[in-house]
Parts: structure tokens; C-alpha cells; sequence
């Protein structure tokens, strides 16, 4: 049944596209009355302007009339989701002891191949020197080293 709505739906969709492209904008009733474009319509000047318009209503009420019975279909295929015994997962309480028994864990494996670095490679905090950074106030100019000079 869905999927007959849903080919009913595209094909409503697809015949008010067709029907709003075939019609005339307001702006084209003045030209018309004039004679200017009365040879280009299909209808004549005048011609089938409440026949497009009666239709593309009715095509309208139609496309929402669907739209509202996808809408209702969908939700009655959620609810009937929800309740066909989706599985919830349990939340555990402060109480509950959820780690696995120690039986049931398996033992890291520890491997001896690999060689541990030498003490005397690794450094110190000792071994690296330490200096005090340059501070520079405000009101001083910099050295007459450090300006480049104009070429």
C-alpha cells in the first residue's frame, strides 16, 4: 500500500511541475491584451486560465492529501518498530558489580625478547643546561647590533 501511495505521490508531483510550467504569469495578460502574445498561447489570450488553475488546485490538494497519509504510514511503521521487542540495553546501577570474573579474563601475554633501553642513555633533568632568557623592558631600544642597516 505504501509503495502504490509513494508512485502515486511522484506522479502527482511530476504532473503539478508540468501543470505550473504550462501556465502564463500576470505579467503576460498585459502583453496579451494588447495583441502581442495571443498568437503564442495554446488557449488563446484569455483562453484556459481557471482550467490550469482549477487543476493545479485540485493536483495541490491531492499532493497533500498523500503527503499526509505518507506521513501517518510512517509513523504506524515506527510505532509498530518500538514495539516489536527492539532490545533495550540495561542500565547498570551504582550497586552492580558489572567487571567480569578474573577466571573468565585471559592473562596478558609477556614476552622477554625485548630489550630494555640502558640506564645511561636516558637523560637527566641534571644533564641539560639551563639559562636565564633575555628580558627586554619597554622603555629600552634595542642594540645598534640588532638594527639592520639601510642600504
Amino acid at each position: 500500500m505504501e509503495q502504490l501511495i509513494l508512485v502515486f505521490y511522484v506522479l502527482l508531483s511530476a504532473a503539478m511541475v508540468g501543470l505550473i510550467l504550462i501556465q502564463q504569469g500576470k505579467g503576460a495578460d498585459v502583453g496579451a491584451s494588447f495583441g502581442a502574445g495571443a498568437s503564442q498561447t495554446v488557449f488563446g489570450s484569455v483562453g484556459a486560465g481557471n482550467v490550469l488553475t482549477r487543476s493545479t488546485a485540485i493536483l495541490a490538494t491531492l499532493f497533500f492529501v498523500a503527503s499526509i497519509g505518507l506521513a501517518v504510514m510512517a509513523k504506524h511503521k515506527a510505532e509498530a518498530a518500538r514495539e516489536g521487542g527492539i532490545p533495550v540495553a540495561a542500565e547498570l546501577q551504582p550497586g552492580d558489580n558489572a567487571a567480569a570474573p578474573a577466571a573468565e579474563v585471559p592473562a596478558a601475554a609477556v614476552s622477554t625478547d625485548t630489550p630494555s633501553a640502558p640506564a645511561s642513555d636516558i637523560p637527566s633533568a641534571g644533564d641539560a643546561p639551563v639559562s636565564e632568557p633575555a628580558v627586554q623592558s619597554a622603555n629600552e631600544t634595542p642594540a645598534a647590533a640588532d638594527i639592520p642597516a639601510k642600504q
